[in-house]
């Protein structure tokens, strides 16, 4: 009987070093390191609005990033390649203290969430017209370059159900997708698996959306709010394949 559960073991250990070989992994993080290190970079979407802080540490035994909202709004971003038709599933792990009180994703003065992972794309050529090639000049008229050509927001909100999906409040050019809701599963880390090749098609009818940015936040700079969130392990994997978490 020990034979074989020692036999067991060594398999089960041997799948998950298989998949993490496989895995494209984006969000690993040096213990040692004071600040976020490169690729990452905060991007200040504002001027006028305080950034979100960010910092790499442990938490309940999983090393991440720490993202401190007050009144603020910040990316964590990270240039990214990634071939979705190989490996078109994002996972990760994140956690809230707690969801925002007032948020309203339908409205611009509720566009707040107490974690957001966002993943933004260049389309290609054939897929802009002139309609949307004058909505993006408008965008990045206002909003900067960071305005992607598409982009999906996976998010932590606080009162719509899981697998609500709509238009941004200020842009059709990103989609919301409610990954977690309420505060059930606050005060965890929570696991997530998206195909995002399969959600960008849904969204926004593309099958060769190139994946160009990771991004991630805690944002309260139009409710006010305070938040308190973290990110970790970032991995694309197969379709068919098992996220990478560490047992």
């Amino acid at each position: 009987m020990l034979r074989r559960s020692a036999l067991l073991a060594c398999l089960l250990v041997c799948a998950i070093a298989a998949q993490a070989q496989d895995a494209l992994w984006l969000g690993r993080f040096d213990a040692e390191a004071a600040t976020v290190p490169a690729p990452w970079q905060v991007i200040q979407l504002d001027a006028k609005v305080a950034p979100t802080r960010y910092r790499v540490t442990w938490w309940d035994g999983v090393l991440g990033v720490e993202a401190s909202a007050e009144r603020s709004m910040a990316l964590l971003a990270r240039p990214v390649e990634v071939d979705l038709e190989r490996t078109p599933v994002l996972c990760w792990r994140w956690r809230v203290d707690a969801p925002l009180v007032k948020a309203d994703l339908g409205t611009k003065a509720g566009d707040d969430y107490a974690a957001r992972v966002y993943v933004s794309f260049a389309l290609p050529p054939s897929e802009i017209g002139w309609v949307l090639r004058g909505k993006l000049a408008l965008a990045r008229s206002i909003y900067g370059d960071a305005v992607p050509d598409a982009a999906l927001n996976y998010v932590w909100d606080n009162r719509y159900p899981v697998g609500t999906r709509r238009p941004n409040a200020y842009t059709d050019r990103a989609h919301i997708i409610v990954a977690e809701s309420g505060a059930a599963n606050a005060g965890r880390w929570v696991v997530a698996r998206h195909d995002v090749r399969q959600d960008v098609i849904a969204e926004f009818g593309s099958h060769e959306a190139r994946l160009i940015q990771l991004s991630v936040a805690a944002d309260t700079d139009n409710t006010g709010e305070t938040a308190h969130a973290g990110f970790a392990d970032f991995h694309f994997v197969a379709k068919e394949a098992g996220c990478a978490f560490a047992p």
